[in-house]
């Protein structure tokens, strides 16, 4: 199994965005958001799809095309963001249904239910602390050793 990115991939495009509109830009495009990303500006339109469809994010097509922030840094969560990339649950159930005659197969899915159940309202309950604005406030403070330092692009 390998760990989803979507979140951290769509709070990255999110404030740097949020960045570069700081810096006087209207609008920014998939590709310079995806090279400071490091992925592909198709992997960044989809996650930006996700935004848009969520409210979070606007796009202009045309001379000018670009996705601009649909509201501000700070009125937007890490929940906010989360559900518009991982609207399913954190955790599911196996795909078929545990032999009920096993005292095992047939008690698994209530008891990991009900953790889960926990899991996720402790996530909810700390991405809803986070806005946008921390996000971004903290990636400019981190520490750059043996990095040239370069503004958004």
């Amino acid at each position: 199994m390998s760990a989803n990115s979507r979140l951290t991939i769509a709070a990255h495009a999110l404030a740097w965005i949020g960045l570069y509109q700081r810096q006087g830009h209207e609008v920014a495009t998939s590709e310079q958001i995806a090279t400071s990303a490091n992925t592909n500006p198709v992997v960044i339109r989809r996650v930006l799809g996700e935004l848009r469809r969520a409210g979070l994010v606007e796009s202009r097509r045309g001379v000018g095309a670009g996705w601009s922030l649909a509201r501000e840094l700070r009125s937007m969560t890490l929940l906010d963001v989360y559900e518009a990339v991982e609207p399913g649950p954190l955790f599911a159930m196996h795909r078929a249904t545990p032999d009920q005659e096993c005292v095992v197969g047939y008690g698994i899915q209530p008891a990991m239910r009900g953790i889960y159940e926990g899991i996720e309202e402790t996530l909810r309950h700390e991405l809803a602390r986070v806005t946008l604005e921390n996000v971004l406030r903290d990636a400019l403070a981190a520490p750059r050793v043996g990095v040239a330092e370069t503004n958004s692009r």
